[in-house]
């Protein structure tokens, strides 16, 4: 139960952070309800849907309804997908409701002291310090290596973790060594013709735990004749602890990236994973209020770009690309389409891949249940919008399903091992992708060209020469 003391904090915080005017300007009309996971998978209830959501904080602010658990849960068990924000005609930010909504509920709710200590671990302990991540993927980069790994399998370790996180331990991928982590290059140069010069938003867990996409998406810039600048002093984008109602390390985060970035003069910053990206362009709403900060929050969004958007910009589409002959789909990431609108350029991409036949998934825009770190804290959910999910991907026969964003493919991977579909059907990164599908291309190219030099000379000569 929540107590009279509590109840008061947190009616006054939803007070001081909420926009009563965002509030007010949703017309409860209901065309967001079509595109709301959590609404459709409840069997339509209200209080799960982003009208009956907000209607819960308006009462809140209002002082007509109580922060009983049952509004919390309604808060809690939102995805902050924000697919209601396309499709709603007065174009209420939901995301951005969501957010101060969490903030106030977070900040003045009574936590137990196991919550508070695994809170101050993840928030203030690991995820703003890249050192840290580093450290702390070494030693799962050690366990994957080490036959550690086997023995914990063989002695029934693993069974001891709940369903979701022993699954999720085997879809990692296999991870760097410490070493590699930290010989980060900070300087490229194009391998073909110079274009643009950008920077490269490394990111937390893409930069340790998915660092070979980080490679694969640096390397596609390189060949796409752009010059890259990585800032050391870059890190988390803050995404996670502004989605967890931890706004104000979210905000330091913020402006630590901001400097970062602000040295390097480029035409760009690049991104390769949706969750961030839809972040970092927030990051003028988010610093909202501080004169310092806001003019250079907005002048950092402005400059947050896409990888696949970047690559579409550059003809990527035009070269030699090609794979094995195979099945496609993708699979959207909820925040590169719904906030960076990035919707075209992904799918472009894959169906100029010679090999490709690419089919599109049915609702291939609804969220996968990752959502952060959703897919453990309301597992339950979380799985059953993961099943439906896989059923539209069996549907669509794809043996490849072709994502942006770490938290989607490993929720895909995860979904393809529930299924037991592990050796029929893949998920990857659409920049590991399109790497395979340009040095394959190229190869080829050049393989064509040299028997065709070869022919040449024999058609000459009537010998091969050389």
């Amino acid at each position: 139960m929540t107590g009279k003391k509590e109840k008061e904090n947190i009616q006054s915080a939803m007070k001081e952070r909420i926009d009563y005017d965002e509030l007010l300007n949703c017309t409860r009309c209901g065309f967001c309800l079509p595109s709301c996971p959590t609404y459709i998978e409840t069997g339509k209830n209200e209080v799960h849907s982003p009208r009956g959501r907000i209607a819960l904080m308006k009462g809140l602010v209002d002082g007509e309804i109580e922060p009983s658990e049952e509004v919390k849960q309604s808060i809690n068990m939102c995805l902050g997908c924000r697919a209601c924000e396309p499709v709603c005609p007065s174009g209420v930010r939901f995301g951005h409701l969501l957010e101060q909504a969490r903030d106030a509920l977070h900040q003045h709710e009574k936590k137990s002291v196991p919550k508070k200590t695994i809170r101050n671990l993840v928030f203030n302990q690991l995820f703003p310090h890249q050192n840290r991540m580093i450290r702390l993927t070494g030693l799962l980069g050690f366990y994957q290596r080490s036959g550690l790994r086997n023995t914990a399998k063989r002695l029934g370790i693993m069974k001891l973790l709940p369903d979701t996180l022993e699954m999720m331990e085997k879809v990692l991928p296999s991870v760097p060594t410490k070493r590699e982590m930290q010989q980060r290059p900070r300087h490229l140069l194009p391998i073909n013709r110079s274009t643009k010069k950008v920077a490269f938003f490394a990111g937390c867990l893409m930069d340790t735990v998915f660092r070979q996409t980080n490679e694969a998406t640096t390397k596609l810039l390189q060949y796409a004749g752009c010059e890259i600048v990585i800032p050391e002093t870059q890190g988390c984008c803050g995404a996670l602890h502004g989605h967890s109602g931890e706004v104000n390390n979210a905000k330091e985060m913020a402006k630590r990236n901001i400097e970062a970035f602000e040295a390097a003069d480029v035409d760009y910053i690049i991104t390769n994973a949706g969750g961030c990206g839809a972040f970092l362009v927030d990051y003028g709403h988010l610093l909202r209020g501080e004169p310092e900060w806001q003019e250079r929050a907005k002048a950092f969004s402005r400059k947050i770009k896409d990888v696949t958007s970047v690559l579409m910009d550059a003809g990527f589409d035009q070269l030699p690309l090609q794979v094995k002959e195979r099945v496609v789909t993708y699979q959207d990431s909820c925040h590169l389409r719904n906030v960076q609108r990035i919707f075209m350029e992904p799918r472009k991409l894959l169906q100029s891949i010679e090999g490709v036949r690419y089919v599109e998934m049915k609702d291939a825009g609804r969220c996968c249940g990752s959502a952060g770190i959703y897919n453990i804290t309301e597992s339950e959910m979380s799985m059953q919008i993961l099943d439906y999910k896989m059923k539209q991907t069996k549907q669509t026969r794809a043996k490849t399903v072709v994502t942006a964003n770490p938290g989607c493919l490993l929720q895909m991977k995860l979904g393809i091992e529930r299924e037991g579909l592990f050796d029929q059907v893949e998920a990857v990164h659409i920049a590991d992708f399109l790497l395979e599908a340009y040095e394959n291309g190229q190869k080829h190219a050049e393989d064509n060209e040299r028997n065709s030099t070869e022919e040449f000379h024999v058609g000459k000569t009537g010998k091969i020469t050389h």
